[in-house]
């Protein structure tokens, strides 16, 4: 019976497969990473226990005959991905309780990461890898057939661009991670439905051809193999490369990240399509090798649109966020789609390769899938942990146009032997010499994008940069202003400076909680930054531990080169130990409390760095908080709009209801904030403190302050801008953010061009008065702050 006119429903049905499949995988990742952490080790597994399983269930499924019509097997699968990914849903929370209850570190906590995304992951991913061997039972192993492999691959690919812009710009942004689980169930519910219709409608199992048995592969057909393993460990590692550059090139927040990865698979998808057709009209193992060589430009293409292109093209900054995103999508075609869909034209030609009449369709497609999906297993985490730490991105890539061209010479040198063609011949030496050329010109990366990114073409025209590195969580690059001002650029972001607001900030963090604290002994510090504020808790004698959490482990040597005078050589003195983790999965996993904690993380529009500003994070530092232990947290107003600022201040408030907000200031116009908060009401009194900074064992402190300006206890609690009874109508209608959405990550790369720092900064003191429950001392102290608060801002609210 013929089944060609229900092959374009059978597209239908593998794109929506792939939709959903994409929906999880985004959802996964973002509720494992809350709970294993974020860094390159954490990421690796997740990926490799994500991309393993579709292996294990590609290979699986095709080795097993089964009785029963292709699609009510194909159906099966589909509902079971379905009420698997409701599981994982509810899954996921209890065994990352279970995690953080015995979380340990170095290997056994390695290993306890990997069995933790093991049981949440493997069953469903299993699922999802056997379902394209399923469904192409249904198509005999002719050319016609093989072709139409290929184009149900791409659909399944174009299905997973449509999952992946779903997600990141619809279901995750407006709802949570349980309305996109429902979602992506409901897709596979209906695929499954659809499916057994369709197989009630067609009894008959397949179109004539009963499975054919296994045969013995001969040498020909594992290099296919093989080429098709190296193919998919280029392609994924070189998504790891250019994902980690392009994000430096246009900011890394979530909508740029849904962006680079829809583009990808587009190119997948189109690739998929345009080799199906191919594999009909060209000998596919001379198609395949071709392919394989054009790779090898493509990422020679890529290294350079992103090193010599993309950093110097003018900024969007003063634009929406529509025109921005449009802007960062064109530049994503430039640079990534070339190569992506040459990649995507290697899965058909390597299935019309290695297809014989008369085999088993899913015994093939299996095999390839499953070859092509190890390999991207091994390229992507040998990028990710190894090349890029060792040997830079530069050399990465060239180490990837290699192992392009070698896969090439593995398709086209023993038909070179079989045919004895000086025509081939040539063609092929002058592409070998051709790709020698690309690949030693492919040029590093700019020392300034890792310093400045996208504000490349403004900043760096003063400045130099003294020190660039990559690490494996982050680049990290120090540069040198003119007039001296030394700065600390992460992944395209300057996050510390010697600038005076930096400096002045940077100090606050650490001395409002120590001089408020009456006897701070112990502290932890997230993020090193700079070191200025771990450096400034060095100033206190009473503090005898100092942990510092940093995710990458080259930003404390880099900066303390560069700013160990501003953070009194804080990684060399004795009571300091740095912990190289994910700041919240060390938070959740540590059992050590702290009389102060100081939070000095990334910019909240960084992907992944919404964790830290959750209502569950901000609950768990409170329960690593002494009694009497106090939390400050470094909050932006630059870079950031209303809403955002909104949501993190009423998020802040759940948990620390008698919290408080401390403003820092460019020229008496708002830059940025510090929020302070405690287990209990704070009383701040004002004799007490100022007695304090003149006692002989506080001259560190004093000399500290002094080097930002405060030669007083009055000019830093001046900087007091308000308190929750405050900003309660002002907050009425924020949003809070929990891990089940870290909606405020959506939020902030939303609002990341927005101008409103003095705005917001403004309406925060529009609602502020004089903090009476706050402040304790002398009428002389109590009318002096009364005095310098209404002369810094002009505000008459100060009454």
């Amino acid at each position: 019976m013929r089944i060609s006119r229900y092959l374009p429903l059978l597209l239908i049905l593998v794109a929506g497969s792939g939709c959903s499949a994409l929906i999880y995988e985004i959802v996964w990742y973002q509720m494992l990473q809350l709970a294993i952490g974020a860094t390159s080790a954490s990421l690796g597994i997740l990926l490799a226990i994500f991309m393993g399983g579709l292996c294990i269930g590609s290979i699986g499924l095709s080795r097993l005959t089964f009785a029963g019509h292709p699609l009510r097997i194909y159906a099966a699968l589909e509902l079971s991905i379905g009420v698997c990914g409701i599981l994982v849903l509810f899954g996921i929370p209890a065994v990352g309780r279970l995690y953080v209850t015995g979380a340990e570190h170095g290997l056994p906590g390695m290993l306890l990461r990997a069995i933790t995304s093991a049981v949440c992951l493997l069953p469903p991913t299993i699922l999802m890898g056997a379902s394209l061997p399923a469904i192409v039972r249904w198509i005999e192993s002719t050319p016609w057939g093989v072709s139409w492999w290929g184009l149900l691959y791409g659909a399944n690919t174009i299905g997973a661009v449509s999952g992946c812009l779903l997600a990141g710009f619809f279901l995750l942004r407006w709802f949570n991670a349980a309305t996109a689980t429902y979602f992506a169930a409901g897709i596979n519910f209906v695929v499954s439905a659809v499916s057994f219709g369709l197989a009630a409608a067609n009894p008959v199992q397949c179109t004539g051809q009963a499975p054919a048995p296994a045969r013995s592969r001969h040498a020909g057909q594992w290099t296919i193999y093989i080429t098709i393993a190296l193919s998919g460990a280029c392609a994924l590692g070189a998504e790891v490369i250019w994902t980690r550059l392009m994000a430096m090139t246009m900011l890394g927040t979530v909508y740029v990240f849904s962006i680079i990865l829809a583009v990808f698979l587009a190119g997948l998808a189109i690739g998929s399509a345009a080799g199906s057709l191919l594999s009909r009209v060209a000998p596919a193992r001379l198609a395949l090798g071709w392919c394989q060589m054009l790779i090898a430009t493509g990422i020679a293409w890529t290294a350079y649109v992103i090193g010599e292109v993309l950093p110097y093209l003018p900024t969007l900054l003063e634009t929406g966020p529509w025109r921005t995103l449009e802007a960062d999508l064109a530049r994503c075609v430039l640079a990534i789609l070339p190569a992506t869909i040459l990649w995507g034209a290697s899965f058909p030609l390597a299935l019309a390769a290695v297809a014989r009449p008369g085999e088993d369709p899913g015994r093939l497609v299996g095999g390839v899938y499953a070859a092509n999906t190890f390999g991207a297993i091994l390229g992507a985490l040998g990028v990710s942990l190894v090349l890029v730490p060792w040997i830079g991105s530069q050399q990465s890539q060239r180490v990837l146009l290699t192992l392009s061209a070698l896969s090439a010479m593995l398709m086209l040198a023993p038909l070179l032997r079989e045919s004895r063609s000086k025509i081939l011949a040539a063609r092929l030496a002058a592409s070998m010499v051709m790709l020698a050329v690309l690949g030693w010109n492919i040029p590093s990366v700019p020392p300034a994008l890792i310093a400045y990114g996208r504000q490349l073409p403004v900043l760096g025209r003063n400045s130099t940069i003294a020190y660039a590195t990559e690490g494996r969580n982050s680049s990290v690059a120090i540069a040198i202003r003119s007039g001296g001002v030394v700065e600390i650029g992460v992944n395209g972001h300057v996050e510390a400076s010697t600038q005076p607001y930096d400096m002045r900030l940077q100090r606050i963090v650490a001395h409002l909680p120590a001089l408020l604290h009456p006897h701070p002994q112990s502290v932890l510090g997230i993020g090193f930054g700079a070191g200025v504020s771990a450096g400034a808790f060095t100033r206190y004698g009473s503090i005898r531990r100092i942990t510092v959490c940093e995710i990458e482990p080259v930003i404390p040597a880099a900066a303390t080169r560069y700013f160990a005078r501003q953070d009194y050589d804080v990684m060399h003195d004795p009571r300091t130990r740095i912990v190289y983790d994910d700041a919240r999965h060390y938070v959740l996993t540590s059992r050590e409390t702290f009389d102060i904690v100081a939070s000095d993380p990334l910019d909240v529009f960084v992907k992944g760095t919404a964790g830290l500003y959750s209502k569950e994070y901000f609950e768990a530092v409170k329960r690593h908080l002494s009694p009497g232990g106090m939390f400050t947290l470094y909050v932006p107003l630059y870079e950031s709009d209303l809403r955002t600022v909104q949501s993190e201040l009423a998020t802040f408030f759940e948990v620390f209801p008698d919290g408080t907000i401390w403003g820092n200031t460019i020229n008496g116009e708002g830059y940025d904030t510090v929020f302070m908060g405690q287990a209990g009401p704070l009383r701040i009194n004002l004799d007490d403190v100022q007695e304090r900074l003149k006692r002989p064992d506080y001259a560190p402190v004093v000399e500290s302050l002094g080097g930002i300006g405060i030669s007083a206890a009055i000019e830093l609690f001046s900087t007091y801008a308000g308190q929750r009874p405050d900003l309660a109508v002002w907050l009425r209608r924020a949003e809070i953010t929990n891990d089940r959405d870290l909606r405020l990550q959506y939020l902030a790369g939303w609002g990341v061009n927005s101008h409103a720092a003095d705005d917001i900064y403004r309406q925060i003191l529009n609602h502020r008065s004089f903090p009476e429950n706050l402040f304790t001392g002398s009428r002389h102290q109590m009318q002096t702050l009364r005095s310098v608060m209404s002369g810094k801002t002009g505000n008459d609210a100060i009454r």
